[in-house]
């Protein structure tokens, strides 16, 4: 029995799951680009299916998992634990992929424009509020709830607010995609765009049309899998088609689009491997020209404090065997922790 996009038995209470793990094979054999979605509880699911008791109980695991913290040795003690059952093959490794041209990674910095930091300000007093008399799951909630306004607001302060103006002006995020994409369409390059947000994508689709003077396309988890295929091929096609916008988890797997040459991840999913398996949607076997990944970050923001973390914490993810991320673990740390990462620095 062999599952692909193995990822999506992560979750070891889903009904997919457990309809997954009752299958009976004398071989099994798993293919993923993301073992760790969320946290290390995922990699224990995917072993349950692989190995059954490898890795101990789900209860003996989560404490293992929680135990670890930033200890080198217990991620070391855990690598050399799944090691011997993993085949992993990287892109960047010319013995596996000779022709396969470049990656370029960039952090593109943003400025909040002066309407974004009087709110970004506000909502971090609310959520000081909010969170002052609470604890246990409520908390976690509240936190969890405030942390994707801080994202909407970075992105721009219409998302936020539910308005549907959305002046470039306001946002800057809105600013630098505009100086980017007018020098892909110099180049008549293409570009895909992510976001986590399928209510931005009408208005970020509009504003792209009238930078590139033609039509874009969009994938979202609304478009049924024929009609994917569909705009896959359109895309790819002879007829320039400039950009193509993705919803994150729509568009992060099991598309090949590969005319395009630049990746913009216009908002931040906390989670490289979740955003590198995202831009392998351009950067795989069929492409022929270096490719350009821009990152928007939001200066002085959550977006930059969590970036400049993940830098420090990845060569512990990496010693197991990539990722990790995403913002559940925010909702653990202590109140002055999560304000230190919400304090907006000039």
């Amino acid at each position: 029995m062999i599952l692909d996009e193995a990822q999506a038995i992560k979750n070891p209470g889903a009904k997919q799951t457990r309809a997954i793990k009752k299958l009976k094979a004398k071989h099994k054999i798993i293919m993923t680009g993301t073992p760790i979605e969320n946290d290390l509880t995922n990699l224990w699911s995917l072993f349950d299916f692989l190995n059954k008791g490898l890795l101990g109980t789900s209860d003996e695991f989560s404490s293992f998992a929680r135990g670890i913290g930033d200890s080198t040795r217990g991620y070391e003690k855990l690598r050399n634990m799944i090691s011997p059952f993993i085949l992993r093959r990287m892109k960047s490794d010319k013995k596996i992929i000779s022709d396969l041209p470049d990656k370029v990674e960039k952090n593109e910095y943003v400025t909040l424009s002066q309407k974004q930091v009087v709110l970004y300000r506000k909502l971090v007093d609310r959520l000081r509020d909010a969170v002052e008399n609470v604890d246990g799951i409520q908390r976690r909630g509240i936190v969890l709830a405030y942390i994707t306004k801080f994202k909407q607001l970075c992105n721009h302060p219409d998302q936020y607010l539910g308005q549907e103006t959305y002046l470039p002006k306001e946002s800057g995020k809105f600013e630098l995609i505009k100086t980017i994409c007018e020098t892909i369409y110099e180049k008549r390059e293409r570009v895909l765009i992510f976001t986590q947000y399928k209510e931005i994508i009408p208005f970020l689709k509009k504003y792209l049309e009238n930078i590139f003077g033609t039509e874009g396309l969009v994938i979202h988890g609304s478009v049924p899998p024929a009609g994917r295929q569909k705009l896959v091929d359109r895309f790819n096609g002879e007829d320039y088609v400039p950009f193509m916008i993705l919803s994150l988890k729509a568009g992060g797997t099991g598309l090949n689009l590969t005319a395009a040459n630049h990746v913009i991840h216009f908002d931040r999913w906390w989670n490289p491997a979740v955003e590198n398996q995202a831009t392998d949607r351009a950067y795989r076997i069929g492409q022929n020209k270096s490719v350009i990944v821009h990152k928007f970050i939001s200066t002085g923001t959550i977006e930059e404090k969590i970036d400049r973390m993940l830098n420090d914490k990845k060569e512990l993810a990496e010693s197991v065997i990539g990722a990790g991320g995403g913002e559940k673990w925010l909702t653990e740390i202590s109140d002055e922790q999560l304000f230190e990462l919400l304090r907006l620095e000039e």
